[in-house]
Formats: C-alpha cells, sequence, structure tokens
C-alpha cells in the first residue's frame, strides 16, 4: 500500500515561490500522482496530475502558468513547483494517487498525504 508525504509548505509574499516535495513509499511508478488543495471553509480541490510516465499533465485552470507539477519515479517523488503566488493560493496542499485513472474528481483517488500548510501573505 502507498504511503504519501508532503513537505515544503511554508509562508511566502505574494509573487514568491515555493516548491512542495511529496515523497512515496510503494509502487508508485505505475501511479497517476496529483495534487489538490484545501483553502480554509472550502471543499478540496484539483490542482494538477502527472501520468505515470512523466510525459502528460493536466492543470486547474487557476494555477496554469503559474504551477508545475513533475515527478522522478528513481525517486519516488513528484513535485509542484509554484511560482507568482496568490493570496487565494493559501491553502493545505495534498499529494494524491491513485491506479491510473485520469480524473480531476478527488473521490476517485486511492491514496492522499497529510497535507502541507501553504500561506501567502499580501
Amino acid at each position: 500500500q502507498v504511503r504519501l508525504v508532503e513537505s515544503g509548505g511554508d509562508l511566502v509574499q505574494a509573487g514568491g515561490s515555493l516548491n512542495l516535495s511529496c515523497v512515496a513509499s510503494g509502487r508508485t511508478y505505475i501511479y497517476t500522482m496529483g495534487w489538490f488543495r484545501q483553502p480554509p471553509g472550502k471543499e478540496r480541490e484539483f490542482i494538477a496530475y502527472v501520468k505515470a510516465s512523466g510525459d502528460d499533465t493536466l492543470y486547474a485552470d487557476s494555477v496554469k502558468g503559474r504551477f508545475t507539477i513533475s515527478r522522478d519515479n528513481d525517486r519516488n517523488t513528484v513535485y509542484l513547483q509554484m511560482n507568482s503566488l496568490k493570496p487565494e493560493d493559501t491553502a493545505v496542499y495534498y499529494c494524491a494517487a491513485n491506479r491510473g485513472h485520469l480524473t480531476t474528481l478527488d473521490y476517485l483517488w486511492d491514496y492522499w498525504g497529510q497535507g502541507t500548510q501553504v500561506t501567502v501573505s499580501l
């Protein structure tokens, strides 16, 4: 079974950058990997996913051009590079995995990390 541990969340000023990492323990090289976030008092929302091969990605409109998802299967790690951060990006960010499905629906994902807090100040 897959265990996911996120890191890299921090306080940052608007316009700044952060790089989140998600280290997996388990057979993740066959999985679609993704990132979701949950702002305070709001539902969890899809951010991005990357296929097992690393060759295909999908981004939410809210982060296109600012965030980049990538993976290193040799290290069992997925990354989220976040640039030009905005206050509305403030949320708990979650790493997730599923068994090869290409979906933005959170309830169809199989494994979740504990989350890492990203706070963007004005």
